[in-house]
């Protein structure tokens, strides 16, 4: 199963990342982003009420995965998984963090910049090391990551959107984490998550042009 939930991920190539989303929209943003070709979505765990809304969409969404995002922490894990991610995603390499995913069977997307840390990382349990801040260095310094560790999937986010996305499959990433470019907290308040469903479609389309 934890096999079988990654390649999801990287079959869409696309995790949209809700972060601060308050929980009566994030059901409606998850909708969005689905209806665009979406199959995953990462809740943060730094967002109120960030297991309340993972259960909502949980409940909601059947054509894509839901994950928490930002855990720092084995304790903040296990209250991600309980309340139905199925994934989880880190800012940095934490052991504690992948232990608790691999005991439960949880594919882990651990944050790294450096290949030191992305080897780290991938020794630890693993399934993908997300680059970031990817803006930082760009497709350019993904592809630098990957090829002398090209048994590492890795997952730039951080300044990634439709316009670059393409960039970054083409360096080597095997999906994309995307936040603000898709989730706009402007279309949030004014209800507007037809701005949204195509925000997250033109990202999904510059990916899979990207592998065409």
């Amino acid at each position: 199963m934890r096999t079988d939930r990654f390649d999801r991920i990287t079959d869409g190539g696309v995790i949209a990342i809700l972060r601060g989303v308050a929980r009566d929209d994030a059901v409606a943003v998850a909708d969005a982003v689905v209806d665009a070709g979406v199959t995953a979505l990462e809740v943060t765990a730094d967002t109120p009420n960030a297991t309340s809304s993972i259960e909502a969409i949980s409940d909601r969404v059947d054509d894509a995965l839901v994950g928490a995002g930002t855990v720092l922490d084995p304790e903040t894990a296990r209250a991600a998984q309980l309340a139905g991610a199925e994934f989880l995603v880190t800012p940095t390499v934490n052991a504690d963090v992948i232990e608790a995913a691999n005991r439960y069977g949880t594919p882990v997307v651990v944050g790294a910049y450096t290949p030191t840390e992305a080897l780290e990382a991938y020794q630890a349990g693993a399934d993908a090391v997300k680059v970031f801040p990817a803006k930082t260095g760009g497709p350019d310094h993904v592809g630098a990551i990957g090829g002398p560790l090209p048994q590492i999937p890795l997952v730039p986010t951080g300044g990634v959107g439709a316009e670059n996305a393409g960039e970054y499959v083409r360096a080597g990433a095997v999906a994309v984490g995307v936040g603000s470019s898709i989730v706009d907290s402007e279309a949030i308040a004014d209800g507007a998550f037809d701005v949204i469903e195509s925000n997250a479609r033109a990202v999904v389309e510059a990916v899979s042009a990207a592998r065409e």
